[in-house]
Parts: C-alpha cells; sequence; structure tokens
C-alpha cells in the first residue's frame, strides 16, 4: 500500500481521534463563524494512510498523542527551518519485531561485506545517472556505463565522484556552467527540497526494516543520524533528478520556492521505477530495497535490491 505524503504550509491545528489524524485551520477556529463552518472545515485522515508528514509554517500546533500515534505508525515527521527548508526528521526507535536481532547483523557486518555493498550502490546510482542522461539530454551515457562497469569493491577508484562530475556539468541542457551545491543557485534548492523528502522516504523504509539509519556502510560522519540512509538513497536521486527537470520544464524556480513547487516534488514517493523485473512506486520499492539490505547483513543474500528506470 502506497503511504500518504502530507504537506502543512499553513497554521494548522494537529490532534487525533479514534486514530485519524485531525486538522483544524486557526482561522476558522478562531473566528465568528458559525459552528456548522467549523465542523465542515475539519479533515481527517487515517493514521494508517500517512507515511510521510512534512510541517512547514511556524504556526503548527501537534499534539503529543499525535506524534506518539505517527510514530507507531512508523511515519517520518518532516520539520522545515526558517527559510521554509527540510530541516529535521522524528522517526520511531523501534519499527521492526526483530531489530535487536537485525541491529547486531548489521553492526557486525564485516569489512569487505560492506565494501561489497557500498560498490553495488555506486554501480547502480551510476547506471540510473546513466538513463537519467540519455532521457533528458542529448549528450553521450556511454562514459557512465563505462564507469559504472569500472566500480571495484569499495570504489576505490572513486567513480561515483568522476561520475558526478560528467553527469552534473550534462544533465541541465541549459545551464551549462551547473555546479551541484548545498547553497548553490537555483536549481539546487529544489534539488535539496526533494532530496530531504527521499531522505524521510528511505530512513523510514531502513526503520521499517529493522536497521539502523545512523550506521552506514559507507557515510560515517559522526555528526550524521541518517548516515545509513545517506547511502542507500544514493541510487534513487537520479529520479528525483529526473522530477526536478520536468518541474524546470513546466514551472519557473525562484530562489525562494512556492508551495505549487513543493507540492509538485510531493509526487517522489509515487514515482514509477523498475525493481524486480516489476513497475512499483518509489515508496514501495525503497521497502524491498531496505528489506534485501537486511538479508544481506544477515547472510540471506548477497545482492541489494535497486530500482531502475522503467
Amino acid at each position: 500500500m502506497i503511504k500518504k505524503t502530507l504537506y502543512f504550509g499553513n497554521p494548522a491545528y494537529l490532534s487525533m481521534r479514534n486514530k485519524q489524524m485531525v486538522v483544524k485551520l486557526p482561522e476558522v477556529e478562531n473566528s465568528n463563524a458559525a459552528q456548522i463552518i467549523k465542523k465542515e472545515s475539519v479533515r481527517t485522515i487515517p493514521i494508517e494512510d500517512i507515511g510521510v508528514v512534512v510541517l512547514d509554517n511556524k504556526q503548527i500546533t501537534i499534539t503529543q498523542g499525535l506524534m506518539a500515534a505517527l510514530l507507531d505508525n512508523n511515519t517520518a515527521v518532516v520539520t522545515c527551518d526558517s527559510r521554509r527548508m527540510p530541516a529535521g526528521m522524528l522517526l520511531p526507535l523501534e519499527g521492526n519485531t526483530l531489530h535487536n536481532e537485525r541491529f547486531r547483523s548489521q553492526i557486525e557486518a564485516s569489512l569487505p561485506l560492506r565494501k561489497q555493498l557500498w560498490q553495488q550502490t555506486v554501480k547502480a546510482k551510476i547506471e540510473n545517472q546513466a538513463f537519467c542522461l540519455q532521457k533528458n539530454t542529448p549528450k553521450s551515457h556511454a562514459p557512465l556505463h563505462v564507469m559504472a562497469r569500472d566500480v571495484k569493491s569499495g570504489d576505490p577508484d572513486n567513480y561515483e565522484a568522476q561520475a558526478a562530475v560528467y553527469y552534473w556539468k550534462n544533465i541541465f541542457t541549459d545551464k551549462p556552467d551547473f555546479i551541484r551545491a548545498q547553497e548553490g543557485p537555483t536549481p539546487n534548492n529544489l534539488l535539496n527540497y526533494g532530496y530531504a523528502i527521499l531522505r524521510a522516504i528511505i530512513a523510514r523504509a531502513l526503520v521499517g526494516s529493522g536497521l539502523l539509519p545512523v550506521y552506514g556502510i559507507h557515510h560515517h560522519n559522526r555528526y550524521n543520524a541518517f548516515c545509513l540512509a545517506d547511502d542507500i538513497m544514493e541510487p534513487y536521486r537520479p529520479f528525483v533528478d529526473n522530477l526536478v527537470i520536468d518541474v524546470m520544464e513546466r514551472m519557473e524556480i525562484t530562489e525562494d520556492l512556492t508551495t505549487e513547487i513543493k507540492r509538485e516534488m510531493l509526487a517522489i514517493p509515487v514515482i514509477d521505477v523498475m525493481i524486480n523485473s516489476k513497475r512499483s512506486p518509489l515508496m514501495v520499492a525503497a521497502a524491498q530495497t531496505t528489506a534485501s539490505l537486511a538479508k544481506c547483513f544477515s547472510g540471506e543474500l548477497r545482492k541489494i535490491a535497486y530500482p531502475e528506470f522503467p
């Protein structure tokens, strides 16, 4: 089942009643409107249908009961900063009945195994970058396929970075001097927003598979609470890039992202991908990827299931 991604960009009262999220609007609740109007303005959404919640307004009030229910449902709650960009994420401490066993197998994974898993991850990322380039530009994608083929265990030659240089130089046909940077000019802001949503989806899937998002196979920044999510999302990034290109063709991207643009990016969970030879929404594919990763740590599988372009 595809879970809903909910975005709140205006003031709101969020609470829970009868296993439903209850959404009330302060301007209606505090007005002199008739009770029937206030009642009709209230919206409810079943907790079990929610996968990601994005809170993008300083005047949002959310109850402890609702937060507990969302976490119990393994919902990722994303909060935004003063620039209205994702800045933090709330996830449950326990998302799987076998979490203790899976934590142990993840932490005890050997260095050769982690290097092999990173090799698979980099290969899948570069291949997806090649398909994204092929789909959206007349530039040659052959160099990326060559790099993907030559990636060795642990990626000692750093083909991930080499591929990134070629990819970002060519992916935006109308921006030949584009440089991918967190604080760079547009569409970096749109990429940042999309990757934040993707990160929440992957982190949620990891917790659901009983894995520790903080303990990566490659990323090991001591200040990063989601190292494993940053590892596993790598092959998924080109799907976000493809959506960004589509949005750029239809809408003007400004320095401050509009609500309409953000709404377009909330389609990330339902992007069509191919995984295990079947078409699937990205959020469902993420769960398959993390489940396969858990089996790789336990020795049941040797390969992570990563998505490809349809």
